[in-house]
């Protein structure tokens, strides 16, 4: 993909100034490149909307090429300059150089999982015949590509295991290819699929599926709108010219689509969406050859998803009228809502209902922990899943006849461990335990509830070192979310031992707009509501501020996609209250975000500019793009976004960080870090490492802090 061509000199479209090295004190004064402004205005119900850094949403043109080249350089500068960045990005690598295993499954005669030895830049998947036979690699996406970028995006393997289709990310992208081979001797079956998008693929026996894709975009891959995708049915082995058009036309451009075909493959079934939550539900009988595709659900005021099927009664889950979920029973005779029947019915907690095994499970989440019970078929409750402790859960999958369930479990002080769930004994015992050189007793979680500016309580889990004094003068990082429904739960990640270790606090507040709370609490954070979310994570800020745990010198914040929208409009809001600002691949542009690839999908959520003048005005009052004022102080910024974010373009992140060089005054640093060969999160283990390096190093430089590690080298 043709992205950021880079200029000869002299080709400049714009003037770019000279870098100052950066002082050794963390106030150094900044000089950024002199960005050009062009005379671009777009109109909104009357209201003119400068746009001056509109140039910059081209990303094959030369100047923007020319752009990010100079950012960079400035910005490399600077993290060079900073005394322990080596040292934090050597700890990195040692905490994470420890063996991590997948929840392994079974397909066919095999039990498949991936792992990763420490260090390899992608995980490589294995598989070993019984609970026996010996591992041996099936696919080891670090041999993809020369620079470990190139990874492993989805498996589809048939129903017997026999066959599978495979997909490949380069640097990270979404646009994917689907390789098909034989999964007993590994050898390829036919030509790849290439250019797929938000790929579903659907075994039907073991020589044809049905897949989902796009046309492929004539212009830049990256600002392709993700616009009428198709389900099509493909033999293999024969030309994709003769796939079969199954559902899916161009008079519905923003709707997405998935499917499935049941264990019996006696049913297709089709959701179908234009956002993130909501959806369509369609089914095909494909025992009757001229059966028609059925509307179950036709409106997507609800979120549907199918669970199992017994015979031709059909499990399915749904928030209809059951804002946290109930699971209901549908008849392939009668199959729309109106004659659904309550199986095992809604709770004051937010459950995620799965079949395995002939037994149904669902996991609840209460306050926003893991607890699972299971159920027979009838909906009867036979028991609770006995867990470790508190944390979250990943619950495994498996098919009807299956004697076990492989689930991990984890929590902020509990790393990554797998386990067996006997379906008959009711009893879990342990199946991989990582060695992770820490002792979790020298560290404390707790969560806590604090008063959001509506009076609404709010939970945050809080980590830190066992006895740490709060005498707020300790580096924490906040980070959040905070939509589409996403929950954010307890989960391990190495590089927060290194934050932790050296003093640090992590505290992750799980605040409106995400589904912790079930439909309701997602509600309250989108559209004409979405204050409510900056509303709670400042209010998280102050919380921590006031128990003393930290002070608004010493308080970064941090948040990737939608957080990065989060971290963006809480900085513009309350630029006092931050010392560090660590946006991710955000969504900053709120008047323009639908233009580009999967922006339409989040409509839903955020509602247009176009839909109505209150939608637009609201949009632009937090739209941190339209909210940096000149002669302001802001916190110390690193903007983080990638070459290949095909999901939240780069140009979000370009134009924000352009602006914000403009009109910030002060002697805190505003850079933006453009990875390359990366995309919507890092492409590989080293580039993630790299980052977390130097968004630590960055926070704790302009905290005024050195962290013990850097100490044992003086």
């Amino acid at each position: 993909m043709k992205t950021f061509v880079i200029p000869i000199a002299g080709c400049l479209a714009f003037c770019i100034t000279a870098c100052t090295s950066p002082k050794e004190e963390h106030t150094a004064n900044m000089k950024y490149p002199q960005t050009k402004k062009v005379d671009t205005v777009d109109t909104y119900f009357g209201t003119a909307v400068a746009d001056p850094y509109r140039w910059l949403e081209n990303d094959t043109a030369q100047e923007t090429g020319a752009w990010v080249e100079a950012q960079n350089e400035i910005t490399a500068g600077y993290l060079s300059n900073i005394p322990y960045r080596d040292a934090i990005k050597s700890r990195l690598r040692e905490v994470y150089n420890y063996e991590r295993l997948g929840t392994p499954f079974r397909k066919g005669d095999y039990l498949y999982f991936a792992k990763n030895d420490g260090l390899q830049n992608q995980n490589v998947y294995y598989r070993q015949k019984g609970d026996n036979g010996t591992a041996e690699v099936f696919l080891d996406p670090n041999t993809f590509s020369a620079d470990g970028t190139t990874k492993l995006a989805g498996l589809s393997y048939s129903n017997d295991g026999s066959r599978l289709a495979y997909l490949v990310s380069r640097s990270g992208s979404d646009w994917n290819d689907a390789i098909v081979i034989d999964a007993v001797s590994k050898s390829v079956l036919e030509d790849t699929l290439h250019d797929l998008k938000f790929a579903s693929i659907a075994w039907k026996g073991n020589d044809s599926f049905y897949y989902t894709a796009y046309d492929k975009p004539e212009g830049s891959k990256l600002l392709a709108k993700a616009e009428n995708q198709k389900l099509y049915y493909h033999r293999v082995g024969r030309p994709r010219s003769e796939d079969v058009l199954i559902f899916g036309d161009d008079k519905n451009p923003k709707r997405y689509l998935d499917a499935l075909v049941t264990e019996d493959e006696r049913f297709l079934v089709i959701v179908a969406t234009n956002g993130t939550s909501g959806q369509e539900l369609y089914i095909k009988d494909l025992s009757d050859p001229n059966s028609k595709i059925v509307t179950m659900v036709g409106d997507q005021d609800n979120d549907h998803r199918f669970v199992e099927n017994v015979g031709p009664k059909l499990y399915i889950q749904t928030n209809y009228k059951a804002p946290n979920n109930r699971l209901v029973v549908a008849d392939i005779a009668a199959p729309s809502k109106e004659h659904w029947k309550d199986l095992i019915p809604e709770t004051k907690d937010v459950a995620v209902f799965s079949a395995v095994g002939g037994k149904l499970f669902a996991e609840y989440t209460v306050d926003v922990k893991s607890l699972i019970k299971q159920f027979d078929l009838t909906g009867k409750f036979d028991h609770d899943v006995a867990l470790p402790g508190i944390g979250a859960a990943g619950w495994g999958g498996g098919k009807k006849d299956a004697k076990e369930v492989f689930y991990s479990f984890t929590s902020f002080l509990y790393p990554t461990t797998i386990f067996r769930y006997d379906i008959a004994a009711g009893k879990s015992t342990l199946y991989a335990q990582p060695k992770v050189n820490f002792n979790a007793d020298d560290y404390e979680m707790k969560q806590v509830f604090y008063t959001s500016k509506d009076g609404t309580k709010v939970p945050m889990f809080i980590v830190h070192k066992r006895g740490l004094t709060l005498d707020g003068k300790n580096a924490t990082l906040l980070y959040g979310y905070g939509g589409f429904n996403v929950s954010l739960t307890p989960v391990f990640y190495p590089s927060l031992l290194v934050w932790l270790e050296n003093g640090g606090i992590y505290a992750l507040p799980n605040i409106r707009g995400g589904g912790e709370y079930g439909e309701t609490w997602h509600k309250a954070g989108t559209k004409l509501q979405k204050q409510n979310v900056f509303d709670d994570f400042i209010a998280a800020a102050e919380y921590l501020i006031k128990e003393k745990y930290t002070s608004a010198d010493h308080l970064a914040i941090k948040g990737g996609s939608n957080g990065g929208l989060l971290v963006g409009a809480c900085m513009t809001q309350r630029p006092d209250l931050f010392k560090v600002a660590l946006p991710g691949v955000g969504v900053m542009d709120m008047l323009r975000y639908h233009q580009f690839s999967a922006g339409p999908g989040w409509a839903p959520d955020y509602g247009m500019a176009s839909d109505s003048k209150e939608m637009f005005e609201y949009l632009k009052g937090y739209s941190p793009l339209h909210n940096i004022k000149a002669g302001t102080h802001y916190p110390a910024t690193m903007v983080n976004t990638a070459d290949h974010d095909d999901r939240v373009v780069p140009a979000h992140s370009f134009k924000f960080a352009a602006t914000l060089q403009e009109h910030h005054v002060g002697e805190a640093p505003v850079l933006i870090r453009i990875d390359i060969k990366s995309a919507h999160g890092a492409s590989n283990l080293s580039k993630a490492i790299d980052l977390d390096a130097d968004q630590f190093a960055f926070s704790w430089y302009n905290m005024g802090i050195v962290p013990p590690l850097a100490k044992k080298d003086m």
